[in-house]
């Protein structure tokens, strides 16, 4: 398997073809990939991130790229948009990827999570409807929406069952709320704005200290500690491959008449923490052996931890036409050779 993805389809490569797009958070682990994606489908690309979790490295291979395709500002998506794209640039598609998305890191930067995820979403989508009322706002929302879900799998029109005034609620809230603004104006003044909910996505660039379940297991194999396994390890994760992830993004943002739409897009797949780090050992002894034997050990739940996710993406490949390609032995092989690479 390719660490690349796969061409994207003819509808999404003219869709994009010429146009401008800014993608906040594109110093980011999935803005940074969807930039590449975005301009092998000749797209003008703007990535705007203040890189409190972003990294620059992320994005260093696109900067000097001889179309000047693609230009980098480092700015916060809180304030009006007039302030950092100081270039007067109109978007005609804005992917709004800005976020801490990690509990350690949305927990270590709780004001700038929310501000992100509710003033961001607000004034983007305001500037838009001022500058460009035909353009179209993808907001990534996330999974988190649905807390520690009651039903299973998870549909889109599940409510969710959040603890309002938690730990994480800096991020489930603010995404709850983000989601809000995109309805409004989708509803209220018919604004072409569209919501994905984003389920556990791994692959290259990820910061391994984000803190979850994939990074962690990682950092530990090549520091050569043993992977912590919380609680008994038999709460459950849907991991989808980043490539798969871009793919469907994209598919939703180009197709028509989807406006006010929430999609639901991850692998639906469904592995327990202990099955999940099973998977890992076994790719260790096939890609790097000299690491020896991988073991493990226990620590307690933490609070608000969900039990169960799963999507159910019946949605996604009714309107899309998307479902996830990559196992994961597949693309968990490739992640553990970019970062063996790296050292």
């Amino acid at each position: 398997m390719k660490n690349h993805m796969n061409p994207l389809p003819a509808f999404v490569s003219n869709f994009f073809d010429g146009k401008t797009v800014v993608v906040t958070g594109g110093a980011g682990f999935i803005g940074s990939h969807l930039c590449d994606a975005l301009l092998t489908v000749n797209a003008n690309v703007i990535a705007v991130d203040n890189l409190i979790t972003g990294h620059v490295e992320n994005i260093i291979h696109l900067r000097n790229s001889p179309d000047k395709k693609f230009r980098f500002i480092q700015g916060d998506v809180s304030q009006e948009p007039e302030r950092y794209l100081k270039i007067h640039l109109t978007p005609d598609v804005v992917l709004h990827f800005a976020s801490p998305a990690s509990p350690p890191r949305y927990q270590e930067f709780p004001v700038e999570t929310y501000s992100a995820n509710c003033f961001g979403t607000h004034n983007l989508l305001r500037y838009l409807m001022a500058h460009n009322p035909k353009a179209t706002f993808l907001y990534a929302s996330t999974s988190e929406v649905y807390g520690d879900p009651q039903i299973h799998p998870q549909l889109e029109s599940y409510w969710g069952n959040v603890n309002p005034n938690g730990i994480r609620s800096c991020y489930d809230e603010a995404k709850r709320m983000g989601e809000t603004i995109c309805g409004i104006h989708a509803r209220n003044f018919n604004f072409n704005a569209r919501i994905v909910r984003i389920f556990n996505t791994y692959g290259p660039r990820m910061d391994l200290r984000d803190g979850r379940v994939i990074p962690n297991f990682i950092d530990a194999v090549l520091h050569r500690q043993p992977l912590v396994i919380f609680g008994d390890g038999k709460q459950t994760r849907a991991y989808c491959y980043v490539s798969d992830l871009v793919e469907g993004i994209l598919r939703y943002a180009a197709t028509p008449n989807l406006g006010g739409e929430t999609i639901n897009l991850g692998n639906p797949g469904e592995f327990t923490i202990q099955q999940t780090a099973e998977v890992v050992k076994e790719v260790i002894s096939q890609v790097a052996p000299q690491l020896g034997h991988i073991k493990t050990t226990s620590a307690p739940l933490p609070k608000d931890d969900p039990l169960r996710r799963q999507p159910d993406i019946t949605k996604a490949k009714k309107l899309l036409g998307w479902q996830p390609q990559i196992s994961f032995l597949d693309g968990l092989t490739e992640t553990f050779k970019y970062y063996l690479a790296k050292q």
